[in-house]
């Protein structure tokens, strides 16, 4: 999904645009979709980049990715397995490998990748998304939850999380409220599911036991402004 207007200072917009991990970011300079599937290529005509966690099939369509890249000419960033695939119709130098600790500088936006508790993908990566001015965004694309994500959200002081709750083995309300409280965002958002059943759990949960965090329970297709509490 497409986002016409631009953020303000210190604020970013996003849209939640298939039941998967699927989101468009928009900084005040930049637009990035993450996991692109189940959508039009159509809609992205103005993308900076693509970036993908892994190389499942609600993850990573190639020919979708690549029909973005015809029409934008933006960057693709992705994970080693991710990149192998795109190899043949993503040219070398708008394709990018990232593996945990790699940092990509798209103008004043940075994206960084971190690792990802997936086990079923081969090179799984998250990414923390930070805009021009400072809001922090982490995608934590299928993860559960794992130790690290405490040194994470205490390093990167998060505004935005993005908390898998379903689909993904092992995941669910509850595991995403774990993410959360290892991460301390400011807006805990829950996403990866086709259950509204399950938003409403993360959101009950997340209310009792991390009541100063905003839960934001996000409508596919609705876009959604957050701006950094400074």
């Amino acid at each position: 999904m497409a986002i016409e207007k631009t953020p303000g200072k210190n604020e970013i917009m996003f849209v939640w645009f298939n039941r998967y991990a699927g989101v468009t970011l928009k900084t005040s300079s930049k637009t990035l979709v993450v996991d692109p599937v189940d959508v039009k290529a159509k809609v992205f005509q103005n993308v900076d980049a693509v970036l993908v966690t892994h190389e499942h099939y609600d993850h990573l369509d190639p020919s979708l990715v690549a029909e973005i890249f015809r029409l934008s000419q933006c960057m693709v960033v992705a994970d080693s397995t991710s990149v192998r695939r795109l190899r043949n119709t993503i040219p070398g130098e708008k394709l990018v490998e990232v593996q945990p600790g790699s940092e990509v500088k798209l103008g004043d936006v940075s994206i960084k990748a971190e690792k990802c508790n997936h086990p079923p993908a081969a090179t799984p990566v998250s990414y923390i998304i930070t805009s021009e001015d400072g809001v922090k965004v982490f995608h934590t694309a299928d993860s559960l939850p794992f130790p690290e994500m405490a040194a994470i959200g205490e390093r990167e002081k998060l505004d935005i999380v993005f908390c898998t709750v379903g689909i993904a083995p092992g995941t669910s309300p509850e595991t995403g409220l774990e993410i959360a409280r290892l991460t301390k965002p400011k807006v805990a958002v829950p996403y990866h599911t086709g259950s509204s059943a399950d938003l409403r759990k993360f959101g009950e949960l997340l209310k009792k036991e991390m009541p100063k965090t905003t839960c934001l329970i996000p409508e596919m297709g609705k876009i959604y402004q957050v701006s950094k509490k400074v």
